[in-house]
C-alpha cells in the first residue's frame, strides 16, 4: 500500500521511551466520563437504592460503566466476577452480545439471589448495551428498538418538564428501526431524521448539525442494533452514556413506583402495540447472489398491492431514491445515499424493510407490525413474515 511505503517498524518499549507512542492520560479519561455525566438529565440516583447486576462480558466496558454508574449515584453494582476482566477468547459465553440471552446467563444465575432492579450488559468494544428488567419472578430482555423509544420518551418528556429541550430538537434514526420513534417525538415538535443503517451516518446528521452551528438541537441518535448517544462528543454510539443514561431513567421511573415494563405499556397504549421482528435467508454461493439480486428486482418493479391483509400505501426504492404512492402513483425524492434497500409501508402503520447483508451471503427482512395489543402485534408480524418469505420464493 502506498502510503505505507517506507515506514518503519519498532519495538513498542522503544516507542514509547522515544514519545512516538503515548499512552491516553487519566486527564483524558476524567474529561470523558465528565462530559458524559453531563447528559445526565435527573439528578435522582442518589435517591433512589436502584440495585444492578453488570457484566462487561469481558470487554472493555468494566472501568468505564463501574465509574459513571458511581458518579451519578448508583453505589448498588454486583459485577458478574468470570465476565469482569478483559478476555478475548470468551471463556463463559459463547455470544458476547447483548442482544442475545445467553449472555445474561450468569447474570440471571446471580439474580436469583440478589434481585436486582436491573440487569445490564455492555459488549466487548463497549458501544452496545443490552438490559433486562425485573418481571415478577424472572427478568425480560428488552429489544434495542424498545430501549431506544423509553429513552427517547424520557429524555423529550424529561427535558421539557426541566426546560432543557432545545428549540427545534432532533433525534435520529436509521431506517430500520422502529417508526415508534417518530409517533413519540411527533408529541414534542421533535425532528426525526432517518438514515441508513450504520451508526455512521447519524454521527453524519451530527456533524452537519456542528457545521450549521447548531449542535444542540441533537437530543438522541439510536438503532435497533443496541446502540445509543445523546450527545455530539463522539461520532459512534456510546454505552458508557447509554449505561448512565438506562440506569438514571429506571432509578427515576422507580421513584414513581414504576417499572420499565410499565413505562413501556404506558407508551404502547398511547401509541399503539408495535413488535419488531428480523428473519434472514441465507443463499449462498453464486447462484445465490444472483438470487438476490433477482428477488431485489422483482420487489421493487413488480411489487405486491397488499400484505397480511392491509393494502401498501407507499413504496420505497432506497436504490433510486424515490418514495412511491401507490394510489396516485406520484413519486417523491428520498434525500439519503443510494442502497438497495427496498420499504413497503403498510396501511395500518406497519412495515417491511428488505435488503441484502453487506457482509454476508443473506437477505435480511426487517417487519414492524402495528396493533391495538402485544399478542395481536406478535401474530401479524408472524404472518407478514411468512407472506414475505413465499413471496420471495421461499
Amino acid at each position: 500500500v502506498p502510503i505505507f511505503n517506507g515506514a518503519k517498524k519498532i519495538d513498542f518499549e522503544d516507542g514509547i521511551s522515544s514519545g512516538i507512542i503515548e499512552y491516553i492520560g487519566d486527564d483524558v479519561i476524567a474529561e470523558y466520563l465528565k462530559t458524559v455525566k453531563n447528559e445526565s438529565i435527573n439528578d435522582v440516583c442518589k435517591d433512589t437504592n436502584l440495585k444492578v447486576i453488570y457484566t462487561p462480558l469481558n470487554g472493555a466496558g468494566n472501568k468505564p460503566v463501574r465509574a459513571i454508574l458511581d458518579m451519578i449515584g448508583v453505589k448498588d453494582v454486583t459485577v458478574i466476577k468470570e465476565q469482569e476482566k478483559p478476555d478475548g477468547n470468551f471463556p463463559t459465553t459463547p455470544y458476547p452480545n447483548p442482544e442475545v440471552r445467553e449472555a445474561f446467563t450468569l447474570a440471571l444465575e446471580k439474580a436469583k439471589t440478589l434481585s436486582p432492579d436491573l440487569l445490564l450488559a455492555t459488549d466487548p468494544d463497549c458501544d452496545r448495551v443490552g438490559i433486562a428488567v425485573k418481571c415478577g419472578d424472572d427478568y425480560t430482555l428488552l429489544s434495542g428498538n424498545q430501549v431506544g423509544v423509553l429513552l427517547l420518551n424520557y429524555i423529550l418528556s424529561e427535558r421539557t418538564a426541566n426546560g432543557t429541550l432545545p428549540k427545534d430538537p432532533v433525534a435520529v434514526k436509521t431506517i430500520v428501526t422502529t417508526s415508534l420513534a417518530n409517533k413519540i417525538a411527533e408529541k414534542y415538535d421533535c425532528e426525526v431524521y432517518d438514515v441508513l443503517t450504520g451508526f455512521k451516518f447519524i454521527g453524519g446528521i451530527i456533524a452537519g448539525l456542528e457545521e450549521e452551528d447548531q449542535a444542540d438541537r441533537y437530543v438522541l441518535g439510536f438503532e435497533e442494533s443496541y446502540g445509543y448517544l445523546s450527545g455530539g462528543y463522539v461520532r459512534d454510539k456510546d454505552a458508557v452514556n447509554a449505561s448512565m443514561l438506562i440506569c438514571e431513567m429506571a432509578a427515576f421511573y422507580k421513584l414513581k413506583s414504576k417499572t420499565l415494563l410499565e413505562v413501556l405499556n404506558e407508551i404502547y397504549g398511547t401509541f399503539g402495540y408495535y413488535s419488531n421482528t428480523q428473519d434472514s435467508i441465507y443463499l449462498e454461493g453464486i447462484s445465490g447472489f444472483n438470487k438476490m439480486g433477482e428477488i431485489m428486482v422483482s420487489l421493487k418493479t413488480e411489487p405486491p398491492k397488499e400484505i397480511a391483509g392491509f393494502k401498501i400505501t407507499t413504496l420505497k426504492d432506497y436504490s433510486i431514491g424515490k418514495i412511491t404512492d401507490i394510489a396516485s402513483c406520484e413519486q417523491t425524492e428520498i434525500n439519503l445515499p443510494l442502497s438497495d434497500v427496498v420499504e413497503f409501508n403498510l396501511e395500518n402503520g406497519s412495515n417491511v424493510i428488505v435488503r441484502p447483508s453487506g457482509t454476508e451471503p443473506k437477505i435480511k427482512i426487517y417487519i414492524e407490525a402495528v396493533a391495538k395489543s402485544t399478542d395481536d402485534a406478535v401474530a401479524l408480524s408472524e404472518k407478514i413474515k411468512s407472506e414475505m418469505k413465499s413471496l420471495m420464493g421461499f
